[in-house]
């Protein structure tokens, strides 16, 4: 077994946990500790905070898993402002080997390795995930995360991170144009991203209340979605329906471009939706894609239930590529 730090580095929170991974792809994680990003000027002085916390020397091997765009040794991330150099970061704390990949990359990982009990089905036909072909990786939180992966049929897998997020959000009916009206007078570019996220629904709860002439004050996404969640607010759990509209429009488009024979939702959020979902708008409009209706109700959508699908992938990453096999 090799120990290693994993790390799940996203937009509000830096993860970290201890981790074993054996040569036969065995992976176990230790308890996660969670930090807020905006607490620390960049990784290192996360990194040394959770040496703090363990109390212990912590392992000279770290797997990555970080939200932005992994083109090379730098990596300047999407949702908050810290600058990771590879180099610079195995010199400053004695690490001998670091893997790195995107966010959702890792995610991807997560559940082409996770056994069918750790996946909840949403719609489609209840079946598990296909043995070989592509399989689509998607999931809302402070951004939006697209992956996808590849079987073979023996076992072997390929993964492939995306920046997906940013393609240009499209309307369905006239609520989405009131939705990407409004987000027009502040943004150049919508992407769908500015809507199928966390933030996102600021945006339609907004929308709801401009259409439908009730008074809606300004609130934080994170109230909204707790109101609306406990029902404790009609129009954020109206903006939660319509939110799970907007993520079936979203998930469809990526199995179609994908080529996917079957959809993972994934991460906290989604996790949070998980009993809305699957009696929600979602699956009506997973399925609206004009003249391949039928082919996409023959989809199956999984949500996977893994508590920590990032750090578990960031470690089964690790694991593949210092084993030699591609990841």
């Amino acid at each position: 077994m090799t120990g290693l730090v994993a790390l799940d580095i996203g937009g509000t929170h830096a993860r970290f946990a201890l981790a074993e991974v054996g040569a036969d792809g065995a992976i176990a994680l230790e308890e996660p500790q969670t930090l807020r990003t905006s607490d620390y000027d960049c990784l290192e002085q996360a990194w040394r905070e959770f040496e703090r916390r363990c109390g212990c020397t912590l392992p000279q091997a770290a797997a990555i898993a970080i939200a932005g765009p992994v083109t090379g040794g730098i990596v300047r991330m999407t949702n908050n402002s810290w600058v990771v150099d590879t180099a610079r970061l195995k010199d400053r704390l004695g690490l001998g080997r670091i893997s790195m990949l995107n966010d959702f990359g890792a995610v991807a990982h997560a559940a082409a390795q996770a056994p069918d009990s750790d996946f909840l089905h949403i719609s489609g036909p209840d079946r598990p995930l296909p043995a070989s072909g592509t399989i689509s990786v998607i999931g809302p939180g402070t951004g939006l995360g697209i992956a996808h992966f590849w079987r073979d049929g023996t076992g072997s897998y390929h993964v492939q991170a995306t920046e997906g997020a940013h393609i240009e959000f499209g309307p369905v009916d006239a609520l989405d144009d009131a939705i990407l009206a409004r987000l027009r007078t502040r943004h150049d570019r919508v992407s769908v991203e500015r809507v199928v996220s966390g933030p996102g629904l600021v945006e339609i709860y907004q929308a709801l209340a401009a259409a439908t002439g009730v008074a809606a004050p300004e609130q934080d996404d994170r109230t909204l979605w707790e109101t609306g969640l406990s029902q404790d607010n009609g129009l954020a759990k109206a903006a939660i329906d319509r939110f799970c509209l907007s993520l079936g429009s979203v998930a469809g488009d990526y199995a179609l471009a994908h080529g996917a024979g079957a959809v993972v939702i994934a991460g906290g959020l989604g996790y949070r939706l998980r009993d809305l979902l699957p009696r929600s708008g979602f699956a009506e409009r997973f399925r609206f894609k004009g003249r391949y209706e039928g082919m996409m109700a023959n989809i199956p959508v999984k949500l996977l239930t893994h508590p920590q699908p990032g750090l578990f992938g960031a470690a089964a990453a690790f694991q593949r590529q210092f084993s030699g096999e591609t990841a």
